[in-house]
């Protein structure tokens, strides 16, 4: 076994030093570096779009998916060799995708043959964007009372309502839906449906944020036609899909706890403000909050790593992702406080060449949203005080 992964490992070095283009080596510096796919995505460069199709076309942008549904096929243990080896070279992430992230898995689990063998295929390679429908302006964190409505008419099902908060909903070809089909039932009433963002009745509204800009929108359906066949699951037991959903949401979520800026805190704290003879920076009490966040987030790094040990061998218990989405949200949260306190007075730039359109600033205000996107704070500690400390409820 062991043989056989450095044979592989030789094999994955030998393609990403062939085909990962040199532009993709190179440190991200804003939102526009990142690859989301889909028909309305915009390609910062060729390097770009080659390196996404390139990696699509292996089936690596989804490396254990089957083969076919699009993806590698390549084992748990394989896929680690890939990562390694694309961090070793500083390899980008060749695609970003809510598909990848949060539908495709739960269309693995729950879809019928013919969705996945239609929609993987894209959402691996690129060619299909999708945002999420959950929340409603009345339906937050008690997700079950949402009210938008789909009724059942010949073969399609007409669906009229709105949802709130719909991440990149402007910029999506599809939106995976949570829909009420049986009023008078609550969680048990409720319906996974697969909706075309160009369908007639679909309109988006963006909403902007405290940082001046936002990925967030207001989603609204008015008499939407969809295809019956567009269902997923069951009709009624979307909640179920919803659930599994969700746990790889927080996931996903989680993973801001590590570190996504290209330097640590403490090296750019050095940077701006200096050591001192001793070579530790000039700010003692800053120093000492500095080191307090590196610790904590390589304690994260490590649980992380060990989560997903204990996910492949099928022990991990289901809340745990609620417990890593609350300490993923707070350490960025803590992460960007730094970075603000580093920065200064330059870091409240708002806008200029020099600070890339006040990225820090931005970014700040932007991560106080962190504790609430994917289920607040408060929710995901009451999960895991129900469901792993096993606490009694109010």
């Amino acid at each position: 076994m062991a043989d056989n992964l450095e044979a592989f490992r030789t094999e994955v070095r030998a393609w990403l030093e062939a085909n990962c283009p040199p532009e993709m080596r190179q440190p991200m510096t804003s939102e526009a570096d990142v690859c989301w796919g889909g028909k309305r995505f915009t390609f910062q460069s060729d390097a770009q779009q080659q390196w996404m199709q390139r990696m699509g076309a292996r089936g690596w942008t989804v490396p254990t998916w089957p083969r076919e549904y699009g993806g590698g096929g390549l084992s748990h243990a394989q896929a680690a060799v890939l990562r390694e080896e694309m961090a070793a070279l500083k390899c980008r992430m060749p695609l970003q995708s809510f598909g990848i992230w949060m539908l495709g898995p739960a269309m693995l689990q729950y879809g019928s043959e013919e969705q996945k063998r239609h929609y993987l295929p894209q959402i691996a390679r690129g060619e299909i964007r999708w945002c999420q429908g959950y929340s409603e302006p009345n339906a937050g964190s008690d997700l079950a009372s949402l009210a938008t409505r789909a009724e059942i008419d010949g073969d399609f099902f007409v669906v009229n309502g709105q949802k709130i908060w719909t991440s990149y909903a402007d910029e999506a070809d599809w939106i995976f839906c949570l829909v009420r089909t049986d009023g008078a039932k609550k969680h048990t009433g409720i319906s996974f449906l697969l909706i075309d963002m160009t369908a007639p009745g679909v309109s988006t509204k963006p909403i902007k944020l405290i940082s001046g800009k936002s990925p967030f929108c207001e989603t609204f359906f008015d008499g939407v036609r969809v295809p019956r066949h567009q269902l997923m699951g069951e009709l009624n037991a979307g909640w179920t899909i919803a659930k599994y959903l969700l746990t790889h949401e927080r996931e996903m979520i989680s993973a801001i706890g590590e570190r996504a800026t290209p330097k640590p805190v403490g090296r750019v704290a050095a940077e701006r403000l200096g050591r001192d003879e001793a070579g530790r920076l000039n700010d003692p009490v800053l120093r000492a909050e500095i080191a307090r966040f590196e610790v904590d987030e390589a304690a994260f790094r490590a649980w992380l790593r060990m989560f997903g040990a204990q996910a492949r061998a099928r022990e991990a218990h289901p809340a745990v992702s609620s417990a890593l989405k609350y300490y993923g949200a707070e350490l960025n949260k803590r992460r960007w406080e730094l970075m603000m306190a580093v920065g200064g007075a330059d870091a409240l730039e708002w806008e200029g060449e020099r600070s890339q359109d006040g990225s820090a600033a931005r970014t700040w205000l932007r991560s106080k949203a962190n504790s609430i996107e994917g289920g607040t704070s408060e929710v995901q500690l009451n999960v895991v005080a129900k469901r792993i400390l096993g606490l009694p409820g109010a």
